[in-house]
């Protein structure tokens, strides 16, 4: 049985949580037998995985393939999926719908970017038909590109207050959890002690509840951005490439496919097939 919303809720102050984004079945795999707590379907899946250069060109219709693909693959962690730009905004019956594919396509939970009495008034209409909602606070990729860029947050005593605001009002609507995204650690240490449910930081600095981290920024596999607060655990890019060149070079000298790679045929059909009459067969065929 893989972890639930209240388990996460009730880390509050204890174990910290630990979460990566994820976007396809093999990963999944492996992020689930390392024990990561929660899987988050990113829109960042639009960078990583399809090119694009922000986030606001996502699709449902993506983001419902990507979570089949990490549903199938996790059996013990949560999973929550961002939902895209434009999914929610409009108003609340196609966000309640959109929330509502992305559970049928295997997500646990939706994750919500904003604050504000729109934000705040979707995330309670989705909450009370029975979908957990993660919130987001502090930078806000979909929309901190088309309006103040990507600054960090939080950097004076009247921005941080606002934030903490922020965070209870997502608390008060029924978000059971909350990332804060570049944000001062100040900022974050403060707004984690007003809210009684989870935070989940990403440059935030380490007093959240949580972490979470791309899965390609942490091994070293995406590299159009490096934020600051990205530790590369690991550098992958080399590896693979250095994985690729070599079974290139194998190729064009003979050494793949070696024996232990091929198919053989049973002795006796081997010879047959220098006999006169399969060759005979064969020559028809020309």
């Amino acid at each position: 049985m893989h972890k639930t919303v209240q388990d996460i809720v009730a880390r509050k102050n204890g174990t910290k949580i630990s979460v990566v984004t994820s976007y396809d079945y093999s990963f999944a795999v492996l992020c689930d037998t390392a024990g990561i707590d929660i899987l988050l379907v990113g829109d960042s899946a639009g960078m990583v995985m399809m090119g694009y250069d922000s986030t606001t060109q996502v699709t449902m219709e993506q983001m419902c393939m990507f979570t089949q693909g990490v549903g199938r693959g996790r059996k013990n962690a949560l999973l929550v999926t961002d939902m895209p730009f434009m999914s929610y905004q409009t108003n609340t019956a196609d966000a309640i719908a959109n929330a509502g594919r992305l559970v049928k396509a295997g997500a646990d939970a939706v994750k919500l970017e904003g604050g504000g009495k729109s934000i705040v008034k979707t995330i309670k209409a989705i909450t009370e038909i029975g979908i957990p909602v993660m919130g987001h606070i502090g930078l806000q990729p979909q929309t901190s590109i088309l309006s103040h860029g990507y600054r960090t947050q939080g950097q004076t005593a009247e921005m941080a207050t606002r934030l903490i605001e922020e965070a209870g009002e997502l608390e008060d609507a029924g978000a059971f959890s909350i990332v804060i995204e570049k944000t001062s650690q100040e900022a974050a240490k403060a707004i984690t002690e007003a809210v009684k449910i989870p935070t989940i930081g990403i440059g935030a600095g380490n007093e959240c509840d949580g972490q979470v981290l791309v899965l390609q920024d942490m091994l070293g596999m995406y590299d159009k951005v490096t934020p600051k607060f990205v530790k590369k655990y690991r550098n992958l890019t080399q590896d693979v490439i250095a994985a690729l060149q070599e079974y290139k070079n194998d190729i064009e000298t003979g050494k793949f496919p070696a024996e232990q790679n091929s198919y053989q045929m049973d002795i006796r059909e081997a010879t047959k097939l220098n006999d006169e009459e399969f060759i005979n067969k064969r020559k028809r065929h020309e």
